[in-house]
């Protein structure tokens, strides 16, 4: 599975165009490893390799991410990083209400 279409490309502001709002930034794009908890919520890409996403991992931060990585990256059991069909459009805020 592709991480980003091109409608995912599109949908994505550039970096640093939702600094300013906060935990009212939009997160567009979710990945997720099958295998482990570990969730990326993507709410900027350079529109090359650099991501900028809310990362539920260890802990619930905000950071970059390589798409080139990501595409590398498998969980405990071998499955690979997937994009979540079915994500709907959620501000920072929303998702941290939801992992509390």
């Amino acid at each position: 599975m592709k991480l980003l279409t091109q409608a995912n490309r599109k949908a994505l502001p550039p970096l640093y165009a939702q600094e300013k709002k906060g935990n009212e930034a939009v997160a567009y794009v979710k990945f997720f490893t099958p295998d482990s908890n570990w969730s990326w919520y993507i709410t900027e890409f350079d529109g090359d390799d650099c991501l900028f996403c809310l990362v539920d991992g260890l802990e619930l931060e905000l950071g970059y991410a390589s798409l080139n990585e990501l595409t590398t990256v498998t969980g405990p059991l071998g499955l690979h990083v997937e994009r979540d069909k079915y994500w709907e459009p959620k501000t920072l805020r929303e998702i941290r209400a939801e992992k509390k």
